[in-house]
């Protein structure tokens, strides 16, 4: 039987637990598996389980420190379970998920990203059929960080939150979803890491700022004046990666005096499918002159966690551009 860690960081899915239960919000102690067997009759008979709370933090709180945290834990348990199954809130569930992709070289075990929408110990709750796939899913030679949920196995850093009230959360955009539970589980894709030493690499610099356009944005106050503090500018753009760059009302000035001063920019769309083609209209092509990045079709969430993971590890610009164009860890086509 193979052997799974469960990895409490809080959310909605053990809501109320630390309330019922012996253990402290603050401290990492052996989550009680005793409460799981009973909210969930034969979850032990899939697979043999331990579990460790981290800590107990909605997710709206989660930082770059906390992912650290949850990265150094399956670090320091990598050699004594086949699989890994982390529960966490789902509102930045995608986050936590992208940013431990980049983090983890060579990655041969399955790394399962939870949660629900309902606590578990509600009577119409979808965190029963949650975690059971779950734990199913960490035994299994899937070498991913991956989100499951809702029947759906999605590749972490092409996953995103779509749903506030509905037990269909998630979604995968510009990927075919990993795995589908049905009558059988039917695995359709992979991404294979390359042979060697497993290593985490967990470090991430936030000194990142996001900034969705709107007609008529006063871009002296939301597009910072230099580098010093904002080391990368993630550019939620319209369409295809088209910007403001004609007129009194043009994003380029502001643009060009931050790359100027040793800033990143790196444009993404608002709209969600599809992939970012700066060279299709002139705020693009202009935007591309001044060596802004396209985001191709990466998920917003998956720009911000590699650029912090880039950032933390590298200095030179030049590296840092080249890296983020190539695709790490299964977050782009392209």
């Amino acid at each position: 039987m193979k052997r799974i860690l469960i990895l409490h960081t809080g959310g909605t899915i053990t809501m109320q637990l630390h309330v019922s239960q012996n253990d402290s919000s603050r401290s990492a102690v052996a989550f009680n598996l005793d409460f799981f067997e009973e909210q969930v009759p034969g979850l032990r008979e899939i697979a043999d389980l331990d579990s460790k709370t981290l800590f107990l933090e909605d997710s709206s709180n989660m930082i770059p420190e906390l992912w650290a945290r949850i990265a150094e834990a399956i670090e320091a348990d990598y050699g004594n379970y086949d699989g890994f199954v982390v529960l966490h809130g789902t509102d930045t569930m995608a986050y936590t998920a992208s940013a431990l992709s980049f983090a983890f070289d060579n990655l041969s075990k399955p790394v399962v990203f939870t949660g629900s929408q309902v606590p578990l110990s509600n009577r119409r709750t979808d965190a029963r059929r949650n975690l059971i796939n779950s734990v199913e899913l960490a035994t299994l030679n899937l070498p991913e960080v991956c989100i499951c949920f809702n029947d759906r196995v999605y590749r972490g850093n092409r996953a995103t939150k779509i749903s506030i009230g509905d037990f269909d959360a998630f979604a995968s955009p510009n990927h075919p979803v990993l795995a589908e539970f049905g009558l059988n589980l039917d695995i359709r894709s992979q991404y294979r890491p390359d042979p060697g030493a497993f290593r985490n690499r967990a470090r991430f610099d936030p000194r990142v700022q996001l900034v969705k356009l709107f007609p008529g944005m006063d871009f002296s106050r939301t597009i910072p004046g230099d580098a010093s503090d904002v080391r990368a500018l993630v550019i939620e753009a319209y369409g295809s990666g088209n910007l403001p760059a004609g007129g009194s009302h043009t994003l380029i000035p502001a643009l060009g005096k931050y790359t100027r001063s040793g800033g990143i920019v790196i444009i993404t769309s608002q709209a969600v499918y599809d992939e970012v083609d700066l060279d299709k209209y002139e705020g693009g092509r202009q935007a591309l002159n001044l060596g802004a990045i396209s985001a191709g079709d990466m998920t917003t969430e998956a720009c911000i966690t590699k650029i912090m993971y880039l950032l933390a590890h590298y200095e030179d610009h030049i590296t840092i551009r080249d890296l983020f164009r190539e695709n790490l860890a299964g977050e782009r086509t392209r």
